[in-house]
């Protein structure tokens, strides 16, 4: 077959670009990315061959192989893992398919236009483009691979111009060969960072690649004196040359030492390095049990949740060991989905290595592991969140919608259990001091006469600040949660109530209110009411379908209007919702309430007495119910109409 010139996608091409351009001020970072790959792909063609073992091809001792070369300025990186095909090139590096680079440029861009400092290696490990890290010190990177099970060898190559050619090549065993052209300012002793040195490459190794489970072999060149009989060197004799084949790593896995004997920062390295992470991690739990069922866990909690945590793309799971040996990369069956932000690994002696996926799944060991994984890790979180509070709200900040997630599909699985063990973790900012809280915070410091938690929904914390329904509430001292996030309130109305007290949306039904003054009102206005009746009856009937009632309010004080939800259906919010969702079939029954200490309310009134048909009244009533919709944040189904009738009336 002919060589083939591709062109790289266009976000690619961007990529690349910054990458040339140095978007790491870490240039060596790119040798830990590579034994990365690298030992993935060892990982699964040991995977496969557990069920295949012809794949292996008689070659069972897995390694990656690293050859820096002064006199050609080249570093090479070859493993024996599973290779690549043609398709799987092009799919895996030509295009954005596999390596996120879209999402990357994408979120880099917007960071760049809103101002905010970007960490770019932050950005580079959660999008996974790590393999682009090569072109930081490459002029041309040469890739010969050949897949494990077949026969044809493929040869890919590009020097970061916009393209790539692929070509039929020839190589005697599997796996994956990748020779990087080194610029010239990486490359020789005049190079301020030289990636031909073995020493450097020793060291580069030694400090961020440990503890990858294959070893990762070099030549080392060394110069030796030679010796007489007695083993004395010989006077004059000039060095003789010497190779010698040296292991670089130690490969003894950091979760079978001892926790006492390990430093931070081995941790440190060992997650970056395992989970292809840029930053430490927030928290690690490594922990070891035996009993009926054995095993040994490395847990850690990310520095920030991956850009795609919450799309149906992200793959949750832990990685899982038998005996030290890797059985499965993405074990999803361990940890309940509201902790699939969770990173790590299980090495149990209990776990077959031949099990099955379908097995695995029913496994009684699994399922023990999984339990007292889960009930360390909520342990841990509730410590933290009474220990250290400001760790705990940067964890809650990058974490938080998991567990109330966690909580909201507990609903559908039954389990009660679920929201026991997770509402005490839940924080929600709150109108006192504007600061997080807890539900038990908020429960400790309710007044007696107080039955319910109240709560609002909105975009931001200004829209809360500026709702009518909020004037009384504020002015009775009556602390309110802000409910930020769309899953905020699916996770209340989950809950339904803490600590028997009930959850009630200021936007819902009657407040409620005990106290003496807010009786009195509530007195008054059941009054005004009745009084009032075929007023509201009329504004009901000229606004048609748009709302279910309308009443007078007890909640208002300075405010004309506002729109609240009947208390048994969704609330305007989780209308909204489920309107994003493009699920239009929950509708929220809305309910009109009007001030009738308001000044607009004795004009309407005037209108409505002067004749309930006129088409000014029924403006009012119309423009009255758009005010109430815009309050919510809600844009009215006509919004030049809107401006035209606003104008027509301005202009009386």
């Amino acid at each position: 077959m002919a060589k083939e010139t591709h062109e790289f996608q266009a976000e690619t091409k961007q990529l690349l670009d910054l990458m040339i351009h140095s978007i790491y001020t870490n240039h060596e970072i790119f040798l830990r990315e590579l034994i990365s790959n690298a030992s993935d792909a060892i990982d699964k063609a040991h995977f496969e061959s557990l069920t295949n073992r012809d794949l292996l091809e008689g070659d069972d001792a897995f390694e990656i192989f690293l050859v820096p070369d002064k006199e050609s300025h080249t570093l090479t990186i070859s493993d024996n893992g599973i290779g690549m095909n043609k398709e799987e090139l092009i799919e895996n590096i030509g295009t954005i398919a596999k390596s996120g680079t879209k999402a990357f440029l994408e979120q880099l861009k917007k960071a760049k236009e809103s101002g905010e400092s970007v960490d770019d290696k932050e950005m580079i490990g959660q999008f996974g483009v790590g393999f682009y890290s090569a072109f930081m010190v490459a002029d041309k990177v040469t890739i010969v691979t050949r897949k494990a099970g077949e026969q044809q060898a493929w040869k890919w190559e590009s020097a970061a111009d916009g393209n790539y050619t692929i070509e039929e090549t020839e190589k005697e065993k599997r796996g994956t060969t990748i020779t990087i052209s080194l610029a010239k300012e990486f490359a020789g002793d005049a190079a301020e960072e030289d990636f031909t040195d073995q020493y450097k490459i020793e060291s580069l190794v030694k400090k961020y690649s440990d503890y990858v489970r294959y070893p990762i072999k070099m030549n080392f060149e060394t110069e030796e004196i030679p010796k007489d009989k007695d083993g004395k060197p010989i006077k004059d004799a000039k060095p003789e040359k010497k190779t010698e084949v040296r292991t670089l790593n130690s490969m003894e896995p950091l979760w079978t030492k001892n926790k006492a004997d390990i430093k931070k920062e081995a941790y440190n390295e060992f997650f970056k390095n395992q989970f292809h992470e840029w930053e430490d991690p927030m928290e690690v739990f490594h922990t070891k049990a035996e009993g009926s069922v054995s095993y040994t866990a490395l847990l850690c909690i990310p520095a920030h949740a991956p850009f795609n945590l919450y799309q149906q793309d992200y793959e949750p799971g832990l990685q899982l060991y038998s005996r030290h040996v890797f059985i499965m990369d993405k074990c999803k069956d361990l940890l309940p989905d509201y902790l699939r932000f969770m990173k790590g690994l299980v090495d149990s002696p209990d776990l077959s290595l031949n099990i099955s996926r379908e097995l695995l799944q029913q496994s009684r060991e699994l399922k023990v592991i999984g339990r007292a994984l889960e009930k360390n890790i909520l342990k841990a979180l509730g410590r933290k969140l009474k220990s250290n509070r400001e760790d705990y709200e940067k964890f809650w900040n990058e974490f938080g919608k998991s567990l109330k997630i966690g909580v909201y599909n507990s609903m559908y699985s039954g389990s009660s259990d679920t929201r026991e063990k997770l509402q005490d973790l839940l924080l929600f900012l709150s109108s006192k001091e504007g600061k997080l809280v807890t539900l038990k915070e908020y429960v400790e410091r309710m007044p007696e006469s107080q039955k319910k938690i109240y709560y609002a929904t909105a975009k931001d914390k200004e829209t809360i600040e500026n709702l009518p329904q909020m004037e009384t509430l504020r002015d009775k001292g009556i602390e309110v949660l802000y409910l930020l996030d769309p899953v905020d309130e699916f996770c209340l109305e989950t809950l339904h109530a803490y600590e028997e007290k009930p959850f009630h949306s200021i936007s819902r039904g009657d407040l409620d209110l005990d106290d003496a003054e807010s009786q009195e009102v509530k007195k008054e206005t059941e009054e005004l009411q009745k009084d009032n009746g075929d007023l509201m009856k009329d504004i009901k009937e000229a606004l048609g379908d748009k709302v279910a009632d309308v009443k007078v309010s007890s909640r208002l004080k300075s405010s004309a209007v506002c729109l609240v939800a009947d208390e048994a259906g969704p609330s305007l919010s989780m209308e909204q919702a489920f309107s994003d969702m493009k699920n239009p079939l929950f509708k929220a029954k809305r309910i009109l309430e009007i001030n009738p200490h308001h000044e607009l309310f004795g004009r309407l009134k005037a209108l409505h007495d002067a004749g309930k048909d006129s088409q000014e009244f029924k403006d009012y009533c119309g423009l009255l119910y758009t005010q109430a919709l815009l309050i919510e944040g809600i844009l009215p189904e006509n919004p030049v109409e809107f401006a035209n009738k606003v104008a027509e009336l301005m202009a009386k």
